[in-house]
């Protein structure tokens, strides 16, 4: 993809793009390695995940050490520090393919994510030298320890304190950590706590071995039972001042950019949980028979196939987008001088608000779609001896890690928000064009002819109506804006459902062109589908901001506005749903 066709962090709500990244564009070497992921859970995880959720001594441990004997742990370690240097497009795809494997799953995200990534990024040049190479191989798993019990979604209240000795040689820590995925094993911590009196985080790489350092015993879980997740406890644990990662006061800084890095990557997690749970709902709705036909055959079971198909297919799809906007960044940035580690993290952080995003709509997604795989199932799914037991208890985790669901759409509003203060940002403008349009009665519905046009038309006015409720609400409630969530939260749902639809219709035109419309006939009905539904959901979040905000002849004016642009083209949507079912119970399985 030319860098020239990329979007800038949040640039989506301003500018239509001509080209996207899709999955149908993987090459080659991307193939080996999802081909070589795929082999590994094949014949190392699936056949033990009973052993894993029982949590067999040295049994998940081991399953990590096994995946750096393939090479997996070091698909985003640079080469220097004897990883691979996968591009960030290759990374993520790494996380969708292992996303299907539960609490293994959870293990390796949490290593070469968070766990990895801030040595990576801010260790010192003898850190990175000492712990990569070993972290790339699996002979050291790592951990990541933020969370506090009175600091969860407050980060930076945290407690933990760390004192500088009186030789000078290391910072004393103490305090408790809670929630910490890996701690049961992880021989690296990243450790947040404060020095002194500061109000901020820094950051420091402990080892497990070092004296003052104890864990408390495993968590019992609703799901992913067989991640191990402790509490850590530091009682004057002496680290080595070089050990400190970052600057002092870097700490909530760094946390904020790697959470910045795992909510993209829980997005391609969410890819593999997805499909594995639409994979066991299409290969028992073709084997389970009722009235003496499979249950494959019935309507109401070929709506539930169709849309956990769309639904697969958008997320998927925004992740990918996503993804080669990061990969772009960085190289922009590289050319511009930067080194590749700083250009990576200015990268991610442009891209906080798509970030957020992916988080949403992916975890939401994947529940939705293993709650439809237990249906599917009818009595048998809510039997702990059906695989959709598991896929129904380990996706919930997924709204809470990496900040909660109501957080990040938080986020999503209020990055927004920032995007229309910053020098120069035309969004306000554009957010006050629209209202002007919408008060003098030029609001025009999509009309064109043209099957793509008309799309890029809706998608267009999507994005109108969004920055218009947004402008208007803050003009309203200026000061009062960042309390009132729920506003918020009904902003960031018409941005969240905007930008999935545009990358679905994106990838579509895409394949359209590479395959021709014949053969993407099917994807016309994905593409159909997705933006039938979500046009009606934005429509009903803008009311919901509009309900709060306007009264009178203002409300009218901005209900009428919002009918027009999200009003969609009648669809037979049961026929599109049932030809995309169809072809997924005569495949078997996802093949989109």
């Amino acid at each position: 993809m030319e860098q020239s066709s990329y979007l800038k962090g949040g640039e989506f709500l301003l500018r239509e793009v001509e080209d996207v990244f899709i999955p149908e564009e993987f090459n080659e070497e991307q193939k080996m390695i999802a081909e070589t992921c795929n082999d590994f859970l094949d014949k190392e995880v699936f056949p033990i995940l009973e052993r894993i959720d029982t949590h067999e001594e040295g049994l998940l441990r081991d399953l990590l050490r096994k995946s750096g004997e393939m090479g997996l742990l070091g698909v985003s370690i640079p080469e220097e520090y004897e990883g691979f240097g996968q591009s960030f497009v290759t990374s993520m795809m790494v996380a969708a393919e292992l996303g299907s494997a539960f609490s293994y799953s959870v293990a390796f995200s949490a290593h070469t994510g968070i766990g990895s990534l801030p040595l990576l990024y801010y260790g010192s040049e003898e850190l990175k030298k000492k712990y990569l190479p070993k972290l790339a191989s699996g002979e050291l798993a790592a951990a990541y320890c933020l969370t506090e019990p009175g600091a969860g979604s407050d980060a930076n209240s945290g407690k933990t304190r760390a004192v500088l000795s009186e030789d000078g040689k290391h910072w004393i820590l103490n305090g408790q950590k809670m929630w910490i995925t890996n701690g049961g094993f992880a021989d690296v911590l990243t450790v947040f706590a404060k020095i002194d009196n500061d109000k901020i985080l820094s950051a420091f790489l402990v080892e497990r071995n070092y004296p003052g350092v104890t864990f408390g015993a495993e968590e019992k879980k609703m799901g992913i039972r067989g991640s191990s997740t402790c509490q850590i406890f530091f009682n004057d644990c002496m680290v080595p001042v070089e050990n400190l990662m970052g600057k002092r006061g870097e700490g909530f800084r760094i946390a904020l950019n790697i959470l910045h890095i795992g909510r993209i990557k829980l997005g391609a997690n969410t890819i593999g949980g997805c499909k594995r749970a639409l994979l066991h709902s299409v290969n028992y709705a073709n084997e389970r028979k009722q009235f003496g036909v499979f249950i494959s055959s019935f309507g109401a079971i070929k709506y539930k196939l169709a849309e956990q198909a769309i639904r697969t297919f958008a997320n998927e799809t925004a992740v990918y987008r996503t993804s080669q906007y990061v990969d772009s960044t960085i190289n922009a940035h590289m050319e511009q001088g930067l080194d590749k580690g700083k250009a990576y993290l200015e990268a991610i952080g442009e891209y906080a608000l798509e970030a957020a995003i992916l988080k949403v709509f992916g975890s939401e997604t994947q529940d939705y779609i293993v709650d439809e795989a237990v249906q599917i199932h009818g009595g048998m799914g809510f039997s702990a001896e059906m695989p959709v037991d598991r896929c129904y208890r380990d996706s919930r985790i997924n709204r809470i890690f990496e900040g909660t669901n109501e957080i990040n759409r938080l986020v999503v509003a209020d990055q927004t928000l920032k995007y229309a203060k910053k020098a120069g940002s035309p969004i306000f403008d554009l957010a006050k064009k629209a209202y002007d349009e919408c008060l003098n009665d030029k609001i025009a519905s999509a009309s064109s002819n043209d099957y793509y046009t008309y799309y890029v038309e809706l998608i267009r006015n999507m994005k109108k109506s969004a920055l218009m409720i947004m402008g208007r609400a803050y003009e309203t409630l200026g000061k009062l804006y960042n309390t009132e969530q729920e506003v918020m939260m009904s902003i960031s749902d018409m941005i969240i459902q905007t930008y999935a639809a545009e990358s679905v219709l994106m990838r579509v035109r895409k394949t359209e062109n590479l395959k021709g419309s014949e053969q993407n006939a099917i994807y016309r009905d994905i593409l159909n589908c997705f933006i039938y539904e979500a046009s009606s959901r934005v429509y009903k979040s803008g009311m919901d901001a509009v309900n709060a905000i306007s009264e009178g002849a203002e409300f009218e004016k901005l209900r009428t506005a919002l009918i027009k642009l999200t009003a969609c083209k009648p669809l037979n949507v049961k026929e599109s749903r049932r030809r995309i079912a169809n072809r997924l119970i005569e495949d078997n399985r996802y093949a989109f």
